[in-house]
């Protein structure tokens, strides 16, 4: 069996290997660990690797094939654009959490079996929320212990599904489950990663939680959490109808919001939403072209919208909010981040050139050759949303529009050359999209290039635009509070409380009393009684057998006199008896 080492091992050591570096040397072994982690990807060969029987079942650490190693390929490169992103931040703690979490997402695409998938599931759960924290505002605590609610609650739907699995099948191999096959547990199993997936209504969580993540912590959260959950939809539920529906129904909910929205960072949110509503779909439809159409979204999406989170970030960073009604003209004082911006801007509306185009039109030619029609059509309107929203919305109101009072800088050199790096991987992609297409799970049959593509993409952006500029004034942001699912969500955590504090805590005080009154009782006259017995019984055969014991031993005391004739006498009566005992038995 060929070597193999797996790529998470280096973020895991490294995250606890941190605290002894101090300085320079901190942020060159900042670097170095997703940096071996690309040269270990770069290596790999396809197989199963870390095999071992563990309680019954099969348990593998490294299944690599092409479809894992799409996604760890794009894993580890957006690992160091990140670390060079936040290579600024001083907290070891931050970059620990943020070692962990993308550990854990490479641990879980190399998964084999559902037992090492939930296992690094709960670590990319419970090590992201810290991204959150971090940011240590009231704000962004409430909404880390809702994202860690809601993933907990996704965690457990999985563990019930994975355990309902093994009782019916008998192990924990995690392969692609037909349609026709499934039943409770492989649907209890799809809820569990439809919710990371940011799947529609288990959703709100994203646009809670991302938003108030640190500034590099929602660069790392973009790109992970939903594109790990898309990575076990392709490999466990291709061709499910109910994807195909809900990734579809995202795609426009998605931009809806981000239409609306005045921050720039939720704008983005939901924007993740819309756009892992193609993969998703594509998921759904479940044909190869479908399926690599999701994989090659999956990886342009990573960068674009990480390029996007890094601009916001840098926006916010420098100027101490994301706000669009608070911002404009920043063009004049952040002109660099305002073109990475905008080439994060036109790969994620699917502009020819960028990255955008050549991955999500894919998805939409795979819906109309499988004649989903309808599909098609709203994943064209929800192309529009998003041009109108990300592409011009955000671009004009926060770097040029109305000039605000803000006057400031570009932001460190390390987020610069980050969006610098991420921007040409977005162009490149885009120009010569056969490096992405070759690393796809299957054989790719797809030219984006054509007249027919180019010709309808460039009359949806035109008629966008054309839209926008007529209805600039009716777009411009207000501060205001736009009521989502989220609102249920809050509201029912809170019901959840209450009920606690109002139920629960009353019908524990009930069994608590009821157990003091009567548990406790019984409990002492039962012990009263084994006292009693103990005392009278055990203690009184105890007694006696000592006391019988004495009084043999005082008899046999007795005889012992200390002359020769007695035991000579003694002796011979002993004889005599048992010779008479023998002649009475014949």
């Amino acid at each position: 069996m060929d070597r193999w080492l797996h790529p998470a091992l280096f973020f895991f050591i490294g995250a606890l290997l941190l605290p002894l570096f101090r300085g320079k040397a901190k942020k060159f072994f900042i670097l170095l660990i997703p940096t071996l982690s690309i040269i270990d990807v770069a290596l790999m060969v396809q197989g199963v690797y870390g095999s071992y029987h563990f309680l019954n079942a099969d348990v593998v650490f490294g299944r690599v094939d092409k479809l894992s190693l799409v996604f760890a390929w794009v894993f580890t490169i957006m690992a160091f654009l990140g670390a060079l992103y936040g290579l600024h931040v001083e907290e070891d703690g931050h970059h620990m959490a943020g070692a962990f979490y993308i550990g854990s997402s490479l641990g879980a695409i190399f998964a084999g079996d559902y037992l090492t998938l939930f296992i690094f599931w709960e670590v990319m759960a419970f090590s992201s929320v810290f991204l959150v924290w971090y940011r240590r505002e009231q704000r962004s605590v409430d909404a880390g212990f809702r994202y860690l609610l809601m993933h907990v609650f996704g965690g457990l739907l999985f563990f019930t599904g994975m355990m309902l699995y093994f009782f019916k099948t008998g192990n924990l191999v995690f392969n692609q489950i037909f349609p026709a096959d499934a039943g409770l547990a492989e649907y209890l199993i799809l809820a569990g990663f439809s919710l990371n997936a940011a799947v529609i209504p288990l959703h709100a969580w994203l646009p809670d939680a991302y938003p108030e993540a640190t500034v590099e912590g929602a660069v790392l959260m973009c790109a992970f959490t939903t594109k790990t959950a898309v990575y076990v939809l392709a490999r466990g539920f291709p061709g499910f109808e109910v994807l195909a529906v809900l990734g579809t129904a995202m795609t426009v909910y998605g931009v809806f919001y981000a239409v609306i929205e005045n921050d720039m960072r939720r704008v983005l949110a939901y924007h993740i939403i819309s756009q892992v509503g193609y993969m998703v779909a594509g998921v759904g439809i479940g044909t190869e072209m479908a399926v690599n159409g999701a994989c090659a979204h999956a990886f342009a999406h990573i960068l674009y919208k990480a390029l996007l989170f890094m601009g916001a970030g840098a926006v916010l960073y420098m100027t101490g909010t994301a706000k669009l009604s608070k911002l404009g003209g920043l063009y004049k004082y952040m002109p660099l981040t305002m073109i990475f911006y905008v080439v994060g801007a036109v790969s994620i509306s699917g502009v020819p050139l960028f990255s955008g185009f050549v991955s999500k039109s894919m998805i939409v030619a795979s819906a109309h050759e499988g004649g989903r029609l309808w599909l098609m059509t709203f994943m064209s309107l929800a192309g529009v949303g998003t041009f109108l929203s990300v592409g011009l919305k955000v671009t004009y109101f926060a770097f040029f529009g109305k000039e605000s009072a803000i006057q400031t800088k570009e932001p460190p050199a390390n987020m610069l050359w980050a969006m610098g790096l991420t921007s040409a991987l977005c162009f490149i992609i885009g120009v010569y999209p056969k490096v992405l297409y070759d690393l796809l799970p299957f054989p790719v049959e797809y030219h984006p290039y054509n007249l027919h593509h180019l010709s309808e993409y460039l009359q949806i952006l035109s008629f966008t635009g054309l839209v926008f500029f007529l209805l600039v004034g009716k777009l411009a942001p207000e501060d205001k509070m736009n009521l989502d699912m989220d609102y249920a969500y809050r509201k029912g955590a809170l019901f959840f409380m209450k009920f606690d504090e109002r139920v629960i805590s009353v019908v524990d005080t009930f069994w608590g009393e009821l157990y003091r009154r009567v548990g406790l009782a019984l409990l002492f006259k039962n012990a009263r009684i084994s006292y009693g017995f103990d005392r009278k019984v055990i203690d009184g055969i105890v007694d006696g057998s000592a006391v019988a014991v004495r009084g043999v031993g005082s008899l046999v005391r007795k005889l012992q006199t200390g002359r020769i004739q007695a035991y000579i006498g003694l002796s011979l009566l002993m004889f005599f008896l048992i010779l008479w005992l023998l002649i009475k038995g014949m």
